[in-house]
């Protein structure tokens, strides 16, 4: 057997039963041990990163949108428009039913993750935030969990160059190539200069450039998709019905064969859900850790969005429209490439004529890019972590030169080690988790309470008021 043949085995494991049955089953426990968060304190999430509560003296580097928009920048990418692509090719519709449950329990799971990663945070004399798992399990749980703790942030600086990276620029020129005949090498070079130029000035510059841009592309994306979704509304009660079905069932899959295992059913929709919101990863809380705010659940309140933004809303666009063309089970139409970004390409098209190639290709740029500049940091903190600041300038040329060499690589047994790499993630960051999650409950249950008592100033005409005012704050 190759090595080739061996990662890919790795990664296959890696990403299996029991890394959906760790994530699933985690999401459900914080959800009921934080009070069902995610339906409780959605309205004030959104009042958060609308800047009502920012307050320019807490400690941080960065807003409650930056922060989410950082991390939202890592998630939303290339999963959202291929990886969705190849969920529901390999197991139909139902997919996106338990692409849902995961979105949905990934709430709970990242709120209580990047609640830690604010409430053990290191600020220095600089007002620089170092946070993260990596320092949550250490800070949290003392020195016997030291090796934890470095296993998470080695494993987070190796999957930063894989996923985070060369797989994002070797999309993008990929497509480019194919749609418009951009040289792969062109792409390259352009999709690292633009990188190089954002991460050279730290988290600031990333929270700047994401706060505007995830917004930006994620609106455009979502139009994009409702467009062509409301070209077809008559047909989407009855594919709606086919999605809830088929997740218990399977369907009729691409090749003609005779139905998807329940069990592909569901790893393939959690899989696709987890690789693309990163909920239960330990990713997005080293971004969230920069937020200013006194307040750690506050910002995991904030964090909980990006599972919706980006799995409950972006992805579920993606599958619609997928599922809507019907590419997803005729190989014959895509010259026999359904899976990946081609078959997105193709079901865009085959609702809008000539839309697809355009604007794919766009929302893959942006996307990728976007991903790039967040990961970027994600390494840095984890490399910090390991060797120190005199580490953080080789890593970043390092990154760079990996954005280029993504571009012109075949890159098969690099993605296969990084994911792997970033499936493992997910285990020493929720083995923290859990023995820290009582922490979070007794502080989640005490901010609730004192945001149903209006304890806290929102900002308002001529200052801050109390939240007492404000029903639309209590809980639901």
């Amino acid at each position: 057997m190759s090595v080739a043949e061996i990662l890919s085995l790795a990664a296959g494991y890696a990403w299996g039963l029991p890394l959906v049955i760790l994530l699933i089953g985690a999401g459900i426990f914080f959800t009921f041990r934080m009070y069902g968060v995610q339906l409780r304190t959605f309205v004030h999430a959104i009042k958060v990163i609308a800047g009502k509560f920012d307050d320019p003296k807490h400690k941080g580097q960065i807003s409650h949108l930056q922060a989410l928009s950082a991390a939202l920048s890592a998630t939303v990418g290339l999963g959202n428009i291929a990886g969705v692509a190849v969920a529901v090719t390999m197991g139909g519709p139902g997919a996106v039913f338990w692409m849902w449950v995961a979105g949905f329990f990934g709430m709970a799971t990242k709120f209580t993750t990047c609640t830690l990663a604010v409430m053990y945070r290191k600020v220095d004399e600089r007002g620089v935030t170092s946070g993260g798992p990596m320092y949550f399990i250490r800070l949290g749980l003392g020195n016997k969990w030291k090796i934890v703790a470095a296993a998470f942030a080695l494993l987070g600086a190796i999957a930063s160059f894989g996923g985070g990276n060369m797989f994002q620029s070797n999309q993008t020129a990929a497509i480019l190539f194919e749609e418009y005949g951009v040289p792969v090498w062109l792409t390259g070079i352009v999709f690292a200069i633009g990188v190089a130029t954002v991460i050279i000035g730290g988290i600031r510059r990333i929270g700047a450039v994401a706060s505007k841009l995830v917004p930006f592309m994620a609106i455009v994306y979502v139009l994009g998709a409702t467009a062509i979704i409301l070209m077809n509304l008559g047909e989407v009660p009855d594919m709606l019905w086919r999605i809830v079905h088929d997740a218990f069932t399977g369907t009729a899959a691409v090749g003609g064969f005779a139905g998807v295992a329940f069990r592909e059913v569901l790893v393939g929709g959690v899989r696709r859900a987890v690789f693309s919101n990163e909920a239960g990863l330990g990713s997005a809380p080293i971004a969230h850790s920069a937020a200013k705010t006194d307040e750690p659940i506050r910002e995991g309140v904030v964090a909980m969005l990006g599972p919706f933004i980006d799995t409950i809303l972006i992805c579920t666009m993606t599958a619609v429209v997928i599922l809507l063309s019907g590419l997803w089970k005729d190989p014959a139409v895509t010259g026999g490439e359904v899976t990946g970004i081609r078959l997105t390409v193709a079901a865009f098209d085959s609702g809008m004529k000539g839309f697809g190639r355009l604007f794919v290709a766009t929302a893959v740029f942006l996307f990728a890019f976007s991903t790039a500049i967040s990961w970027s940091y994600y390494g840095e903190k984890c490399t910090e972590y390991l060797f120190g600041e005199k580490a953080v300038l080789p890593y970043k040329a390092i990154f760079v030169i990996c954005v280029f060499m993504g571009a012109i690589w075949s890159l098969g047994p690099v993605i296969d080690f990084s994911d792997t790499m970033l499936a493992l993630m997910a285990v020493p960051n929720l083995l923290g988790t859990l023995a820290l999650s009582p922490r979070v409950a007794r502080a989640t249950k005490e901010y609730l309470t004192r945001l149903s008592k209006g304890e806290f100033y929102v900002k308002a005409a001529g200052g801050w008021r109390s939240t007492k005012v404000d029903t639309s704050d209590q809980d639901i």
